[in-house]
């Protein structure tokens, strides 16, 4: 148990005083400084983090280097506008992108503060580029929570009485194999989902008026959901014929979180478009919309971007942080996390029935919770006492899901062995104590 947190429940209370009701409390954990894969408490407890700021952290908390080249660039110029004096933090920043996520013989990039404005951007280069209006999105996904991006999101939670919402979005349903296979293997499961697909172009929206279908290979909020391989190259096949551009949504799941800069790399599928943002800045507001140049030429001057469009400090930033994964090969890393990580947890869903799955790719884990061992019947209550207990042994845990089922591993891909051990410990001691059906007390 960590120690009395006398500093952190005032923290906590000049909060609920003062920030909106609407911000989220996902954990009430508080921080006076973090390092690595550890945050320091304003009571000056240590814990363990395995939520990575949403992901955001993939290169650790305050790395050195990319402290020292927001320093540095501070001190030059903080903000001109890359719209009336550009710089070459910018410049050098969207080279590095196209070479390391490549879209095609000739890539283009541009940069913004957000993931949500990725989103936003996308869109609107992918109907100025195609002449179409119509978006096709997922059930269970993410993609932010401005109005487009709401309006793509399928958590109804996250957009209570926010609406109207955009227009032209049409939902369809993402092959999710662990809950709507049955008895199918995953062959017919994804050639079942991709005539669902392919129904969807005379059932539900002209295909002729669709401009780009938006997916994340790996969903996020939605639940660690990774698309299945054959699904991701159907859809890709499908997009091709019917001259519909793949918009893919990497704002979780890249920049070494799968053991690849884009998790698209690890299926082999290119997208049309592809939006980043997260892990990309250490934690500084930025985010990139790459593609292919002849689509990213199609949006014309001035219809994209904004006065924030790629500081020249939160470019510094992502200079140095992509540097910074290259000389840790992160990469690897994340694989090597996800190892043990799997390892671990599916020993438990052995003996656990209610651990109804566990999945992920390279460093980015779901970990779901049921109840009779049936997918259909999410155990929110068990993955709530879950993640509470796990705050009171001092390890910093969110969950995921439509149903708030699902515990994710996010923690910092600098993490060590024992940090990374340890704060599994924690999730098992946990799972053992509050589990239904567990065979021992701890």
């Amino acid at each position: 148990m960590i120690s009395e947190k006398a500093q952190s429940k005032v923290l906590l209370e000049r909060r609920k005083k003062i920030v909106a009701n609407g911000v989220g409390v996902f954990n009430t954990a508080t921080v006076k400084h973090a390092s690595g894969a550890i945050i320091t408490d304003v009571d000056g407890n240590e814990l363990i983090d395995f939520a990575g700021g949403i992901g955001v952290v993939n290169a650790g908390h305050c790395p050195e280097p990319v402290v020292k080249a927001i320093c540095e660039q501070a001190a030059k110029y903080l903000h001109t506008s890359f719209n009336v004096v550009t710089y070459e933090p910018y410049i050098a920043l969207c080279e590095e992108l196209a070479e390391i996520l490549p879209h095609g013989k000739d890539t283009k990039a541009m940069l913004i503060s957000t993931g949500a404005e990725a989103v936003e951007n996308a869109i609107k280069i992918a109907r100025q580029a195609t002449k179409r209006p119509a978006i096709i999105c997922f059930t269970e996904a993410y993609h932010g929570r401005t109005l487009m991006g709401m309006t793509l999101t399928s958590k109804v939670n996250y957009k209570t009485s926010s609406g109207p919402f955009a227009p032209e979005v049409y939902r369809i349903p993402f092959p999710n194999f662990y809950k709507y296979h049955v008895n199918q293997n995953m062959d017919e499961f994804v050639e079942t989902e991709l005539i669902r697909l392919r129904e969807s172009a005379h059932s539900l929206v002209d295909i002729k008026t669709v401009a780009a279908i938006i997916i994340e290979p790996i969903q996020g909020e939605g639940g660690f959901n990774p698309v299945p391989q054959k699904y991701l190259e159907g859809l890709r096949a499908f997009c091709d014929e019917h001259g519909v551009l793949l918009i893919m949504d990497e704002i979780q799941s890249g920049f070494c979180r799968t053991g690849h800069w884009a998790s698209w790399q690890h299926y082999n599928v290119q997208p049309d478009i592809s939006t980043y943002a997260k892990s990309l800045g250490s934690g500084l507001p930025i985010a990139a919309v790459l593609g292919r140049a002849e689509i990213m030429d199609a949006a014309a001057s001035g219809t994209i971007g904004g006065t924030y469009i790629g500081s020249p400090v939160c470019c510094a930033a992502a200079l140095a942080t992509i540097q910074y994964m290259k000389d840790l090969n992160l990469n690897q890393r994340a694989i090597h996390i996800g190892e043990i990580v799997i390892d671990r947890m599916t020993s438990l869903q052995n003996e656990f029935p209610e651990i109804g799955d566990v999945r992920g790719v390279g460093a980015m884990i779901g970990i779901e919770f049921i109840k009779d061992e049936d997918p259909g019947s999410p155990n929110t209550e068990l993955c709530n006492n879950i993640v509470k207990g796990c705050a009171e042994e001092g390890l910093i845990l969110i969950s995921a899901g439509t149903f708030k089922n699902v515990i994710r591993i996010l923690s910092p891909l600098v993490i060590t062995d024992k940090e990374l051990h340890r704060g599994l410990d924690i999730i098992e001691r946990q799972i053992r104590k509050y589990s239904p059906g567990k065979t021992q007390q701890v």
